[in-house]
C-alpha cells in the first residue's frame, strides 16, 4: 500500500492518484525511494574500534588485544610483547607486508650493514630478535598515526574515509610469495652446501724429508 502524503490515505501500490484527495502518488513514491536510499548510504564511522579494525585488516582481533598493553588511561606506553611472524618471517618482509615502508627499509639494510661492519653473521639474528620484540609496538604507533591523520579530515565523506582506511592500512598479500621465494632460494643454497661438503682447507706442510748424509767411502 502507498500512503498519500497529503491526506494519509492508504492506496493500492499500482494507483497513480490518491483515491481520497486525488494527489499524484508518483511523487510520494519517488520521495520515499530517495529517503530509503539515503538511509542505506554509508554513515560516518563513529566507533573508534571500527576504524582500527578496518585499518588493520587481517588478524585485527589479535592486534587489538595486543594493543591494549600499549595504552594506559588513553596515553601510549611501551610494553614488551612478541611477534613471531616478524621474528621468523624475514623481518623486513613482515614490515613491508604491513605497509610500514620506513621500518622495512631499516630492517632490510640494518642487518647487512651490521654484518659488514662487524664481520659477524650472527648480527642478522640480533636484528630478528629486535624485530620480534618491538614489531607490535611499532605497528601500534603506525596505526595510531595514520588513523589520526584520516580522522583529521573531518570533511571526508564516509565512503572516502572507509576507502582511505583500507588503502592506507591493511596488508600486501604479494609479500607472502616474495617470502616463499626467499626461503626456497635459502633452502636450495643450504642443500647445495650440504652436498658439496665443507670447503677444503690447506693442509699443513709436512716435515721436510731428512737428507741422508753420505759419508765418503773409506
Amino acid at each position: 500500500m502507498t500512503m498519500c502524503g497529503q491526506c494519509q490515505q492508504q492506496n493500492p501500490d499500482d494507483a497513480n492518484f490518491c483515491h481520497q484527495c486525488g494527489a499524484k502518488l508518483m511523487d510520494v513514491r519517488a520521495s520515499s525511494d530517495e529517503t530509503a536510499a539515503g538511509s542505506t548510504t554509508a554513515q560516518p564511522i563513529q566507533d573508534e574500534e571500527t576504524r582500527w579494525r578496518r585499518f588493520i585488516g587481517p588478524n585485527a582481533d589479535y592486534y587489538l588485544r595486543v594493543f591494549k598493553k600499549f595504552s594506559l588511561n588513553g596515553q601510549p606506553r611501551f610494553a614488551l610483547s612478541w611477534n613471531w611472524p616478524a621474528f621468523l618471517y624475514i623481518s623486513f618482509l613482515w614490515f613491508l607486508y604491513r605497509k610500514m615502508y620506513l621500518h622495512a627499509f631499516v630492517y632490510a639494510v640494518g642487518p647487512m650493514v651490521s654484518t659488514y661492519l662487524t664481520g659477524d653473521v650472527s648480527a642478522g639474528i640480533i636484528w630478528s630478535v629486535m624485530a620480534g620484540a618491538t614489531a607490535n609496538y611499532l605497528y601500534y604507533w603506525h596505526c595510531r598515526e595514520h588513523i589520526g591523520e584520516i580522522k583529521q579530515t573531518g570533511r571526508m565523506d564516509p565512503v572516502a574515509q572507509d576507502t582511505a582506511l583500507k588503502e592506507s592500512g591493511g596488508v600486501q598479500p604479494y609479500v607472502i610469495w616474495v617470502g616463499v621465494v626467499f626461503y626456497l632460494i635459502f633452502l636450495a643454497t643450504l642443500v647445495k652446501m650440504v652436498q658439496e661438503g665443507p670447503p677444503d682447507t690447506d693442509q699443513p706442510p709436512g716435515r721436510p724429508a731428512k737428507h741422508a748424509v753420505l759419508s765418503p767411502q773409506a
